[in-house]
């Protein structure tokens, strides 16, 4: 008989259950407080970063707003109209007064913005920049500013006051004038009151609070705006109307205590603030937390204080907790999942085996698809080869083709060679007869004079064949630094009876050695012949004939050589088909059309290009951009317009 199995419980005892609710409850509790606590203090480091950053921004912004006026003291001292009305020399009182006044005025307007004036040594104003205008600071005593002491005992002095003429607030720079005939005693002060108002937009701006308040505690600028002249801690009445009547003219001050431990901020501090004192008076009454931070200006006794608010620490940090509670919930559902493992193996096992039948059939169709990637990588293979023995074939045509325009073009000038050829052999064929007459005579001095002149003769013809020599040749290009001027003479040379012919007038705006590119002389000339022949045959019938070279570096780097002519120039259909094979403007049977194919191709196998369009004032204008030599062989100072 088969032994009994004893059932599995499913189910724990009720008051087990009871207890393991309980102390999964704990756990969890625990987690989110723990989470809560953590992520709190991650958010307040993260905020005093934050916070430290703003700072930095806001000081380095208030700085440069206060301090950038502060050199401005010493410009008043060293005039010397400033100087006669303190010394009491040099005219009298009215005109070192006007005189005075006026270079206070001109520094001020110089400026722009801040308020000027100079003090004698009992603290009345003797000279002032606003002294055109009715409230002016002229005959004013501020003596009781606290700046003024240390200023008339040499000392410079710098404050944020409120003056009693304008009622209006500014940063005061004060600096003592001395007198160097009198062994540098102090004669004066000279202060410039630089205004804020750039400082306090930028400041009501800021979204969350913040706040400067000086060393006195007095807050001088606030946001919100309710906070000024507040007071960072309570003070004592009359310690508050005796910082009133020596620094704000008078103003009330400490409406508002904010009750801030200033010292605790240094390294951040967390307070709360009254709903009303933030100007939330909609909202339920209370108070709400603020991560407050401070730093110090410098040159200044300033503290800059930023008040981070804590509502999204908060939000954070519970859904943190929230987040942590639901995560050990969720452990603790795949514990129980785990539980039930034993009766999903048979399934698993079912999945691991239709893994590997998928595996292998992916692994087959990887296969088939890799042997289609070979043989398409062979196939794009031999079309490479195909396309490079084309590329070869073309290029090998392409010089035939250049070597047939040449003799083409010595074809063209074969009469006007002959012609300069047969004056000197002419010449030669005379002078030699000559010589052998004379010599019979026994005259040798005539004899080598004519000897002489057919040497001469003899290196004219050579300077004449060897151009056509150099042009004709067949050879693989090279290249190398080209003088761009030299080019043009040699083309030129080959069209010179062509050029006497017609009359053309060539301006050749190129210096001897101004101009150097990098390419193949012979091939940059066969382009240049190209160029100059086509502007031939166009200046046939016009009756200004002129040709010009203009050399100079373009706006992309490179050196550009404009040949332009007074002829025809080109039609807007022309212009989109010119470098087009077999496209010609000439009439049939004058030309095949591939010269300016050709003349770009070549151009562009040296890293240039040839662009075509129409010149300043009518005309034809064809510019070859070629690559420089180097930069420090680039002398051009005109850029083409």
């Amino acid at each position: 008989m088969a032994e009994s199995r004893q059932p599995i419980p499913v189910a724990l005892p009720q008051p087990h259950r009871a207890l393991g609710m309980a102390a999964v409850l704990a756990l969890i509790v625990l987690v989110a407080l723990l989470t809560f606590r953590v992520s709190q203090q991650h958010g307040l480091q993260q905020l005093r970063m934050e916070a430290s950053h703003q700072l930095d921004i806001l000081a380095a912004a208030i700085d440069s707003e206060v301090t950038r006026h502060a050199a401005i003291p010493a410009a008043v001292e060293l005039s010397p109209d400033v100087l006669a009305l303190l010394r009491g020399s040099g005219g009298g009182r009215a005109e070192r007064l006007a005189a005075a006044n006026h270079y206070l005025r001109k520094l001020n307007d110089h400026l722009g913005g801040p308020a000027i004036f100079v003090l004698d040594t009992q603290g009345k104003v003797v000279a002032s920049s606003d002294w055109i205008f009715s409230d002016n600071l002229l005959g004013a005593d501020l003596s009781d500013l606290p700046f003024f002491p240390a200023a008339v005992a040499g000392a410079p002095g710098r404050l944020y006051a409120v003056d009693k003429v304008s009622k209006q607030p500014g940063y005061f720079f004060a600096l003592p004038i001395r007198d160097e005939s009198r062994d540098w005693r102090v004669i004066g002060v000279a202060v410039v009151k630089s205004g804020l108002h750039e400082l306090e937009r930028r400041w009501l701006n800021q979204e969350a609070p913040a706040l400067i308040a000086d060393a006195n505690g007095i807050v001088l600028l606030a946001s919100p705006p309710e906070w000024r002249y507040a007071t960072v801690q309570t003070k004592s009445p009359a310690e508050l109307a005796r910082i009133s009547r020596e620094q704000f003219a008078g103003q009330a001050l400490g409406a508002v205590s904010l009750d801030i431990p200033l010292e605790a901020t240094q390294e951040g501090t967390v307070v709360r603030l009254a709903r009303q004192m933030l100007g939330d008076n909609g909202g339920l009454p209370g108070a709400r937390s603020f991560l407050a931070l401070s730093r110090h200006l410098p040159g200044t006794a300033w503290r800059i204080v930023v008040f981070s608010d804590l509502r999204a620490i908060a939000i954070l940090a519970s859904t943190h907790a929230a987040l942590a509670a639901a995560a050990v919930g969720c452990l603790l559902l795949w514990l129980l999942f785990l539980s039930q493992r034993r009766r999903l193996a048979r399934g698993r096992e079912e999945a691991r085996v239709m893994l590997e039948q998928a595996n292998q059939e992916l692994e087959r169709k990887v296969a088939a698809r890799t042997g289609d990637l070979s043989e398409a990588v062979d196939r794009l293979q031999r079309e490479v080869g195909e396309r490079q023995r084309a590329e070869q074939t073309l290029r090998a045509a392409q010089d035939e083709l250049v070597q047939a325009a040449k003799l083409a073009v010595l074809g063209q000038m074969a009469t006007g060679i002959t012609h300069e050829l047969s004056q000197p052999l002419g010449a030669i064929r005379t002078l030699s007869a000559n010589a052998v007459e004379f010599m019979r005579r026994g005259d040798l001095v005539t004899t080598e004079k004519n000897l002489a002149i057919v040497g001469q003769l003899a290196e004219q013809l050579g300077g004449i064949i060897t151009p056509l020599k150099t042009f004709a040749r067949k050879s693989p290009a090279v290249s190398a630094a080209v003088d761009l001027g030299q080019a043009v003479d040699s083309a030129l040379f080959l069209f010179e009876a062509r050029l006497k012919k017609l009359g053309v007038t060539v301006e050749r705006k190129i210096a001897a050695g101004a101009s150097v590119a990098w390419c193949d002389q012979n091939r940059l000339q066969q382009v240049l012949v190209n160029l100059i022949g086509n502007a031939l045959d166009a200046l046939g019938d016009e009756p200004e004939k002129r040709l010009a070279f203009v050399a100079a570096p373009a706006s992309s780097g490179q050196v550009a050589l404009a040949v332009s002519d007074s002829g025809g120039g080109f039609s807007e259909t022309a212009l989109e088909h010119l470098f087009e094979p077999f496209f010609t403007t000439k009439p049939p049977g004058e030309g095949l059309g591939l010269g300016l194919t050709i003349s770009r191709d070549i151009l562009r196998d040296f890293g240039g290009d040839l662009l075509a369009g129409p010149a300043p004032g009518g005309g034809a204008r064809f510019v070859i951009l070629l690559p420089p030599v180097a930069a420090s062989h680039s002398v051009c100072a005109k850029v083409l317009p």
